[in-house]
C-alpha cells in the first residue's frame, strides 16, 4: 500500500481551503474533498487485524469513554497515513494561526510538521497520537477532545474507511458547542469513504461585543445501528 507525499499533496489540493476555513469558522468542522480511494481505505480497515502496527489497543467500554475499540499506530505509520499527515499540515497551520491571533494567544507552530513533532518530543510528547478506531453495532464515542498535553494543534481529520448506508448505519460523527449564557449547539456528519473533516481539538473563535472569545467545543460518535465503522484520526501533536 503505497501513497506518497507527492499524490497526497495533490489530493489535499483538490479541496476549496478558502471555503473550508470559512466553514470551520462558522461551525468549527468542515469537511475535505476526497483523500482516499475505496481501495486504500480498505486497505487500512485490514491493517486493524495486525497489531504490531499499534503501541496500545484501547477498550473503550472499560474506560467509560464509550464502546468500541481504537488502536493508536506506533511511529512507524502507514505510508497513507504519514502522507496525509504531512500534506495537510500546511493546508492547516494558517488557519491554526489565524484562530490563534484572534484568540490572543501563542501560535508555535513552525512551518515544518517535523520541527513541531520535535518539539513536542522535547515537552515530553513522545508517542504517537494517529489512531485507527473500529465500531460494530452498538458501538458508540463519548464526547471529549483530544488533548495530550501542554504542546497542542487546534485543528485535526479524522477519515472515514466505510461507505455509510452500505457498510454500516449510524455512527454519524458528532460536534457540540458549549455557548456562553445559552444552550448547547450540536451537529451531525456522516462521513463519506475516503473524505475527511477537519475539526477544532478543543474550541474555536467566537465572535463577542467584546472582541473574540474561545467557544469550547467537544466531538465524539453516535451509536452504530447497523454493521461496522471504521475511521482514521490524524492529530498533529503527539501524546505524552
Amino acid at each position: 500500500m503505497t501513497l506518497t507525499e507527492a499524490q497526497a499533496r495533490r489530493r489535499v489540493a483538490g479541496t476549496e481551503w478558502a471555503a473550508l476555513a470559512a466553514e470551520l469558522d462558522v461551525h468549527g468542522s468542515a469537511p475535505t474533498g476526497p483523500l482516499l480511494t475505496a481501495a486504500e481505505c480498505r486497505e487500512l480497515v485490514a491493517l486493524y487485524e495486525k497489531p504490531e502496527l499499534f503501541r496500545t489497543t484501547v477498550d473503550m467500554a472499560r474506560h467509560r469513554f464509550g464502546s468500541g475499540e481504537y488502536r493508536y499506530f506506533t511511529h512507524d505509520l502507514p505510508a497513507p497515513v504519514a502522507s496525509l499527515r504531512a500534506a495537510l499540515y500546511p493546508r492547516l497551520l494558517p488557519i491554526a494561526r489565524d484562530w490563534a491571533g484572534r484568540l490572543g494567544r501563542p501560535a508555535p507552530w513552525p512551518d515544518s510538521l517535523q520541527e513541531w513533532l520535535e518539539a513536542c518530543h522535547a515537552a515530553g510528547q513522545d508517542r504517537s497520537a494517529q489512531i485507527l478506531l473500529r465500531y460494530g453495532l452498538g458501538d458508540w464515542n463519548a464526547l471529549h477532545r483530544d488533548v495530550f498535553g501542554d504542546m497542542l494543534f487546534p485543528l485535526q481529520v479524522v477519515v472515514g474507511l466505510d461507505e455509510p448506508g452500505g457498510d454500516y448505519c449510524g455512527g454519524e460523527f458528532l460536534m457540540v458547542e458549549q455557548r456562553p449564557r445559552a444552550q448547547s449547539r450540536g451537529t451531525a456528519t456522516e462521513l463519506r469513504q475516503g473524505h475527511g473533516l477537519v475539526f477544532t481539538t478543543r474550541d474555536r473563535p467566537v465572535r463577542t461585543r467584546r472582541g473574540w472569545s474561545a467557544g469550547a467545543m467537544r466531538h465524539g460518535v453516535s451509536t452504530v445501528r447497523s454493521g461496522r465503522r471504521h475511521t482514521l484520526g490524524i492529530v498533529f501533536h503527539d501524546a505524552s
